[in-house]
């Protein structure tokens, strides 16, 4: 995905689509219009959906789903300052009420997701992409924890790249920059 200066991007689809996002500078990347698009395509119907975004920034993954009838989502973003601006974009859409913010690292996050014995259906990791490596042996043992019966992991990643998560890719699409990886553990298909 293509990096943008500060400014505003849209949601896609769903209840609220056209509405804007506020984009924090800082070298915060957020998943461009045209790849949540693809990524939303190929994952049809959100509804119900338990969700969780890890390196959330500016939220655009979740705040995604949940226009387009996510039950509900959890967005993890270490930064406060960015945690700051996602939490403007929760309210200015209105979905306080099915959104949780955690603002500590993913590591943290995780740890305590699985205290909790939380499982999402979905679960979107765009981490910056030079800490992919990193991420990928840290959350790997994890995953399958994190996950309901049927959860799909969506990784975002640079072209070059090509994350399993230690899972089974179903889905590996480029988009200019941009590696689009969906990976299931224990099933096949999208």
């Amino acid at each position: 995905m293509s990096a943008r200066a500060p400014g505003r991007i849209r949601i896609v689809a769903g209840l609220r689509k056209g509405h804007r996002l506020k984009v924090p500078g800082g070298g915060v990347r957020p998943t461009s219009e045209k790849v949540r698009e693809a990524i939303f395509d190929v994952l049809g119907s959100v509804t119900g959906l338990s969700v969780l975004d890890l390196f959330a920034g500016t939220g655009a993954l979740g705040l995604e789903a949940l226009s387009r009838g996510a039950a509900r989502s959890v967005f993890v973003e270490a930064d406060p300052r960015v945690a700051d601006v996602l939490r403007e974009n929760i309210w200015m859409l209105g979905f306080q009420e099915k959104s949780q913010l955690l603002v500590v690292g993913y590591h943290d996050a995780v740890r305590a997701l699985l205290q909790r014995q939380e499982e999402f259906d979905l679960l979107f990791i765009d981490p910056p992409y030079r800490m992919l490596d990193q991420v990928e042996k840290t959350l790997s043992p994890f995953l399958p924890a994190l996950l309901s019966a049927n959860g799909l992991v969506v990784v975002e990643s640079d072209r070059a790249l090509r994350p399993t998560m230690g899972g089974t890719p179903v889905f590996d699409r480029i988009y200019g920059s941009t590696r689009v990886t969906m990976i299931r553990f224990g099933r096949s298909g999208v």
